[in-house]
């Protein structure tokens, strides 16, 4: 079957491939108070709309901010912490130095400074690989994917820039998830019956995996929309006959990010205990 040539040997850390062009392109990198309002948002279980309404701002806001399009204004970050249930050093990801020991600690903190340095080496290693041993009895089979907050649009596009640089995330291990590398979210009901509005698909970097040939689906760039559609010869198609097909041409660029492998089950997040021991395992 015939397929687009795909020049791989651009450098760096690039996302997406021009399919004018064969070539990988690079992405933006998002500023940490972004990320992490994301980051404690998805922890919490909230929606958008939700942790706008507690901080009193509008959910365009809030997915301005996880897309680095934008960052709160100073008097809003008590309000993000108090909804998200955290503290500024969380926030921006610093070390909190107001943490106190309980007093059998301090005295354990307090033999170990008196120790010499080959012995606190001695103490650490210990202490790392009994760490590890326990994990490793119950070290659950994760993998990690980047998960992006940008949908891919099934009908109705989403009018923004493509600068979502995604969170890793752990999920539990099964054939399609191994082979996958990132988490989109589907929104239109131009691919209907086989993916639905909401749903979340498994996607693989071509860089990971055979070339996209004629007639598999994919997960695309088109102008400042993404979409998730049917690769042909002439352009994208949709499932649902009641959408246009979506032609090549040299006025509209078109980027490859992937192709989708299947629907991703919100239930195969791992959970927080799990996650915590196969960091524990494989760092």
């Amino acid at each position: 079957m015939a397929r687009k040539k795909i020049d791989l040997s651009t450098s760096g850390e690039a996302c997406l491939i021009d399919m004018k062009t064969g070539k990988l392109v690079e992405a933006p990198v998002l500023p940490v108070i972004c990320e992490r309002i994301r980051h404690y948002r998805e922890i919490r279980g909230l929606e958008q709309k939700t942790l706008a309404a507690r901080i009193g701002v509008t959910s365009n806001s809030v997915s301005n901010w996880e897309n680095g399009r934008s960052r709160p204004d100073v008097n809003l970050l008590p309000g993000i912490c108090d909804a998200l249930h955290i503290t500024f050093y969380d926030l921006f990801n610093l070390k909190d130095p107001t943490i106190k020991y309980t007093v059998s600690q301090q005295i354990l903190v307090e033999k170990y400074d008196r120790l010499t340095g080959g012995h606190k080496r001695a103490v650490d290693n210990l202490i790392d690989t009994l760490d590890k041993v326990e994990a490793a009895e119950s070290c659950p089979d994760l993998k990690v994917l980047t998960c992006y907050s940008r949908q891919l649009a099934a009908g109705v596009g989403d009018p923004t820039e493509f600068d979502d640089e995604g969170e890793a995330v752990y999920v539990y291990a099964s054939p399609e998830v191994r082979r996958a590398d990132c988490i989109f979210t589907v929104n239109g009901n131009s691919m209907e019956p086989d993916y639905r509005s909401g749903q979340d698909v498994l996607v693989q970097r071509i860089p990971n995996g055979p070339d996209l040939s004629y007639g598999e689906i994919g997960a695309f760039v088109v102008g400042n929309e993404t979409y998730i559609k049917v690769f042909e010869e002439d352009g994208l198609h949709s499932l649902n006959p009641q959408y246009r097909t979506i032609h090549f041409n040299d006025e509209e660029r078109v980027y490859l990010i992937g192709r989708v492998i299947g629907i991703f089950d919100k239930s195969q997040y791992a959970k927080p205990e799990d996650v915590e021991k196969y960091q524990l395992v494989h760092g």
